[in-house]
């Protein structure tokens, strides 16, 4: 086994470092022409108890693609997210650990013709609140980016990763909640412990090299 100088973190942003839904839900009321109250906050990965069909598409992809691109483009959502608790700190007190990378990894460029918008947006975002980051990744295939630990919300893209022989952390929403079998994490101190146990792992297989 090769040596290599850094543990690599892989951290997806909306729903790990970034509130998408609780910023996304006034949005879509708004987009819907409904309380907002009405919108839960308990939803799956595609939205569906939203009922976004009934404005702006004749399916639930068609309808979700126009309110993403409304919502980023005239009301800036990618820039008005709240953080998650604690996410921005935990990611600089493990960034400041010299044999620590973060590299965060996202793929909100799914939907074509505001690519610009999208990425100055996350940028401002993430210097906003002090999100550290070695490199900033722009990808959907998640595992072809490496990294020696990922942290993912979304039930596709962890078994894609799982798929592909990575370890992965599973920061719990209600989207995952059914999933079995996987290492969970239901906040960033719980985050941070399950990153450092790991860390020590690699790093005792880097000596072992």
């Amino acid at each position: 086994m090769s040596k290599q100088s850094k543990f690599v973190f892989g951290v997806d942003l909306d729903g790990v470092c970034a509130d998408f839904i609780g910023g996304l839900r006034p949005l879509a009321a708004e987009w819907l022409g409904v309380p907002v109250e009405t919108l839960p906050l308990e939803v799956g990965y595609g939205l569906t108890e939203w009922g976004l069909e009934r404005v702006g598409g004749r399916d639930l992809k068609t309808a979700y693609a126009n309110l993403h691109r409304w919502a980023v483009t005239q009301r800036a959502l990618f820039r008005s997210l709240e953080p998650i608790p604690n996410a921005a700190v935990t990611l600089r007190r493990l960034a400041y650990r010299e044999d620590i990378r973060i590299r965060i990894i996202t793929h909100r460029l799914f939907i074509g013709q505001f690519h610009q918008t999208a990425i100055s947006q996350t940028v401002e975002w993430l210097d906003q609140y002090g999100f550290p980051y070695y490199d900033l990744c722009f990808m959907e295939s998640k595992s072809a980016v490496g990294a020696d630990l990922y942290i993912e919300d979304s039930p596709a893209n962890i078994t894609a990763l799982r798929k592909a022989g990575a370890k992965v952390i599973v920061y719990t929403n209600a989207a995952n909640r059914h999933m079995s079998g996987v290492v969970r994490a239901n906040d960033w101190s719980e985050v941070e412990t399950l990153v450092l146990r790991e860390r020590d792992r690699w790093a005792q297989a880097q000596a072992r090299a």
